[in-house]
């Protein structure tokens, strides 16, 4: 094999453990630990409107503040990877994360928490967003992407199983001050396993990506990241499918973080059922998500991803037009199927998204699922805001569930309608 045009020397042998295992092994203990704070937003509502008489819309609002910084930052985040690489920007944000997180402890007015915790914690959630997953996914391997696209994805549910428990608990026992501190601790302490751990590239440690033969020197930085991250978008936004796929993850977003992650523990809190049994139905939702994420990226390595979408989305809105049927004040088994289903479901999209974001826009792919991203994130935005709205003016969110399982038939409508890349023309002599 010649030398690399960087004047590196062939790699070696590949060893029998790829070190690009231990990178994902990395990242998902940095998404775990995200998990924390993606957890807390739901648990917040009905504690500070009886402290301070905030409105849910008014907390809401705060929270699709968080949501759609989360969304809009990632794309920016993943031409800052490939500038400073993986591991500073990640530090850097898990830092902003916990000073936003412990500043809440001390405010006192509604714009306080939009800008503690809707935008600081957002900005630093949004560079650990799934384009980290993707960026990971597309520089350290080239077999089992899907495979580890969904492990990675599957994180964030391991995350929120281990941490909406104990933070429900903080909040019902102690307030929402502990649960706050904890998620910055929570954010501090993986810093240290990124800064000391996490590696950017294969060719840091002179090896291809895993599943390859061939060595890929690695990049000079790439300057400009905001122009870069624009220019993708605005490349991409000439392209039907882009638009397609913004629009299904929107509806994604709006289903899931917007809605269920932010309303249900409120929603069956109003059902008469304790704010812990709530939490912990959602936490049961996070151990389903996992083996969902994980079989979907099992899935996306060998089925058509279009039609994958379309069953994930149809199977998602009719669940949700059941949900206002089942909601008690105790926990009962009709309730418990809606979970292990919707739980299934969650995030059972990602890998798929991914995949064609990847197969339409190549070594792109990254940042344009980080503009695909965004859209899930003001999607998710919307609905935490509007549905706090509605639960102001109706009283119930009876309307929002069912409206949101409409919306779950047209993003499966919009899966069907993509269509597969075509292959460039051969060049001809």
């Amino acid at each position: 094999m010649p030398a690399s045009t960087t004047g590196q020397e062939p790699p070696p042998p590949a060893p029998r453990f790829h070190p690009a295992w231990a990178v994902a092994a990395v990242a998902f203990v940095t998404i775990v630990g995200a998990a924390a704070f993606a957890s807390l937003p739901g648990l917040l509502i009905e504690p500070l409107h009886a402290e301070f008489d905030w409105s849910r819309g008014t907390i809401g609002f705060a929270v699709s503040v968080n949501l759609a910084l989360y969304g809009l930052t990632a794309p920016f985040a993943a031409a800052l990877m490939d500038r400073f690489g993986i591991r500073r920007v990640v530090a850097l944000a898990l830092c902003v994360i916990a000073t936003g997180s412990l500043l809440t402890v001390w405010m006192t007015a509604a714009w306080q928490l939009v800008l503690f915790w809707g935008v600081l914690v957002g900005l630093g959630s949004g560079s650990m967003a799934l384009a980290f997953a993707a960026t990971v996914t597309g520089r350290w391997f080239t077999a089992r992407r899907g495979l580890v696209t969904g492990v990675l994805t599957a994180a964030g549910a391991s995350g929120q199983l281990v941490f909406l428990p104990l933070l429900s608990w903080l909040v019902e026992r102690h307030g929402w001050r502990p649960a706050a501190i904890t998620v910055a601790l929570t954010a501090l302490a993986v810093v240290p396993f990124v800064w000391l751990l996490l590696r950017d590239h294969p060719a840091d440690v002179g090896l291809a990506p895993y599943g390859s033969k061939t060595f890929v020197p690695k990049p000079l930085p790439v300057p400009g990241a905001a122009r870069r991250a624009l220019g993708v978008l605005l490349r991409a936004a000439r392209t039907g499918p882009f638009w397609l796929l913004a629009g299904t993850f929107a509806i994604c977003g709006a289903t899931t973080n917007g809605l269920v992650k932010t309303h249900f523990v409120p929603a069956a809190h109003d059902h008469g059922m304790p704010m812990t049994a709530a939490a912990s139905l959602l936490a049961v939702i996070g151990v389903f998500d996992i083996l969902g994420t994980v079989a979907s990226g099992w899935f996306t390595d060998r089925f058509d991803t279009r039609r994958l979408l379309a069953v994930y989305y149809a199977l998602r809105g009719v669940s949700l037009l059941f949900l206002p049927m089942l909601l008690a004040p105790a926990v009962h088994p009709p309730m418990v199927f809606f979970i292990v289903f919707y739980g299934l479901d969650w995030v059972a999209t990602v890998p798929p998204t991914i995949a064609l974001c990847r197969e339409h826009y190549g070594e792109d792919g990254a940042i344009v699922f980080g503009w695909v991203l965004a859209s899930h994130q003001v999607g998710a935005a919307l609905v935490a805001f509007l549905g706090g709205v509605a639960r102001d003016v109706f009283g119930s969110y009876d309307i929002v569930w069912y409206a949101s399982g409409a919306l779950c038939a047209a993003a499966a409508l919009m899966a069907l309608v993509l269509r597969p890349k075509r292959p460039a023309p051969a060049a001809t002599g």
